[in-house]
Parts: C-alpha cells; structure tokens; sequence
C-alpha cells in the first residue's frame, strides 16, 4: 500500500511537472508569435510637452527611423501641461499592448514624485522602461540684444537687481535649475509657469520675461537663427555642441541640472513587444543620421539596456528628491 502511494505520488508529481513545462512552451510560442505579429496598426506616441519642445523633436527623429525598421506609421500625440500631468494621465489610459508608448522623461518619470503631493500615477509601478533617447545639459538663454553679453555679466546684471528679473519653466528641469541659480547664486527672480519650453522662449523674445533655461533642442535653433543668446549650459562642463560657452558650475559652484528622456509603456505590455520596440529605438539613435541629427540640437545619444534604464530611472528618482529638497522647491 505504502509503494502505491509513493508511486502515485511520483506519477502525480510528473504529469505536473509535464503540465508546467508544456504550459511554458505554450506561452513561449505565444509570446514569439505576438512579437512576430507585432506591430500590425499604427502606434501612437504620447509627448507631454508642446510641439517645438525638445522632447516632441526627439520623438519625431528617432520615430521616423523606428516605423521604418517596426513597418508601421508612428504618431506624436502632443498632450501638454500641468508638467507632464496631462500627457501621463492619456498614457495611463493605454491598454497595455505597446500600441501607445509614453515619451517620459526627468520631469515625468523622475523629479514629479518630489514636485507633488500627490501623483496620478506611479513612475515605477504603472510603466515599463522601453529605452532611453538622450542625455542633455539646459542652456540659459536671453534676448540677443540683452545687457549682459556673458555669464559672469548676466549674474552681475541680476545680482544688482534682486527681484527685478522674471523667468519661465516648464518642466523640471528648468524649475530645478531655476531654484539653484537663486539658493546657490543669491538671485531674486520672479517665477512663471509655462505649458512648455518654446511658449516660454518666445515670451523671452518679446519681453515678457527676461530669461528661461530652454532645452538645448529649442535654444540651438534659435540662436544660430540669432534670435537669442546663450550664456551657459547647466551640466557640470561645457558642451562639444557650444565649446565656448560656460558651464553654470564655472561661476556658481555645485550648480549641475542635466535631463533625460526616452520611451516607456504600460507596465503588463508583453516582454517580447517591448524589447522589440527597444530594439528598433536602440537602432535608431545609433544610426550615424539620426546620431548626428540629434547632436546637432545638443543631444546626447544615450542608449541602454531595458534593465539599465529601469536602474538609471530609480537612481534618477532619488538624484531629483535630494536636488528638489536642497533648492528648497515645496511640493505642490
């Protein structure tokens, strides 16, 4: 009795392990043939910013080269405001099929977790990493005809006139950068919230408000049109793009605000539809066009693995609370 137990026992326990292992290769074969299948429509790329914006360009090259390798069209949805709010919450809303991919970036998928109480979303639980686009310094920028021709001016200029000068953000990254040039450069400067980074441009070019920290995609275009100047970038060293200009570090030391932006999905999408989309952005901006297209607006390739940019994105979550919670911004 006791061996027909044990036998039964070890039949049972087999046919199991049989059932599981068949179950695997089911799923295996499943997931291959979506991945195979995929993408059979359109897929729509959700942009939180304006067009004109750094992110709405990036999107635009890298996913014109990505529908050529995918076979199918690619659509920028630009969903501006609230930082980034608007753009998350339409992408929240996506069925997770990697149909609909969100544009995320610092501001979004990092830095909002600290700028707000309270967030619709989840950076980390309610995403899925696809690939990162670029890396980028922003760039102090101010009319062409501005008093101060330089950085070291420019901060003799505002220094001597606290509380006089007026300044746009739009995003994270210039709210952050904005906050370190008054804490650590002892400026006064009144502050003014934008949907995005070229309404707040052309209000410095009609004078509106004196300066802004643009995305370099926005600055480089209209300074080599002559439009403005730029005084500095905010990384921690100079720009190949614009070796002759400053870093902000060179007159206000520890001042260093760099961005970031890439592709995320809905956090359920299939493994093998994202690391086909990963594969088809990772051979985009290593192409020697698009490569070059996104250097010349002052991007930085910046390509990793799905697991690295999952990291680089945790990582960057905890950079921005600590830079947030030393510029003394107060969450909203």
């Amino acid at each position: 009795m006791v061996a027909f137990v044990h036998a039964l026992r070890n039949s049972t326990v087999r046919m199991l392990a049989r059932g599981i292992f068949g179950m695997l290769i089911c799923m295996s074969v499943a997931g291959a043939a979506i991945a195979q299948s995929f993408p059979s429509r359109p897929i729509r790329f959700i942009v939180p910013f304006p067009p004109g914006s750094a992110p709405d360009y990036i999107a635009r090259i890298v996913g014109q080269h990505m529908q050529q390798t995918l076979g199918q069209n690619i659509v920028v949805d630009n969903r501006p405001g609230a930082q980034g709010l608007i753009g998350a919450g339409e992408a929240m809303k996506s069925t997770p099929d990697g149909y609909t991919l969100f544009v995320g970036s610092t501001t979004t998928m990092a830095a909002n977790l600290s700028l707000f109480k309270k967030l619709p979303y989840d950076p980390v639980k309610d995403f899925t990493p696809v690939a990162r686009f670029i890396t980028s310094p922003l760039m102090l920028v101010v009319r062409a005809d501005f008093p101060a021709r330089n950085l070291s001016e420019f901060l003799a200029y505002a220094r001597a006139r606290q509380g006089q000068l007026s300044s746009g953000y739009a995003a994270a990254g210039m709210q952050v950068a904005l906050a370190e040039l008054k804490t650590r450069g002892g400026i006064g400067v009144l502050e003014v919230p934008y949907k995005g980074v070229p309404q707040a441009v052309t209000d410095v070019l009609g004078g509106q408000i004196t300066f802004t920290f643009a995305d370099s995609a926005v600055a480089v275009t209209q300074a080599q049109g002559g439009k403005v100047r730029v005084l500095a970038v905010t990384g921690k060293t100079r720009t190949t793009l614009m070796p002759d200009i400053p870093a902000m570090a060179e007159e206000i030391p520890g001042f260093d605000v760099s961005i970031w932006n890439g592709l995320f999905v809905r956090t359920g999408t299939p493994r093998e539809i994202v690391v086909k989309l990963h594969d088809a952005n990772n051979k985009a901006v290593t192409s020697p066009d698009v490569s070059a297209r996104l250097i010349a607006l002052g991007q930085e390739p910046g390509p990793m693995t799905i697991e690295e940019f999952r990291a680089f994105q945790i990582a960057e979550i905890r950079k921005w609370a600590a830079q947030i919670k030393q510029a003394g911004i107060q969450p909203e």
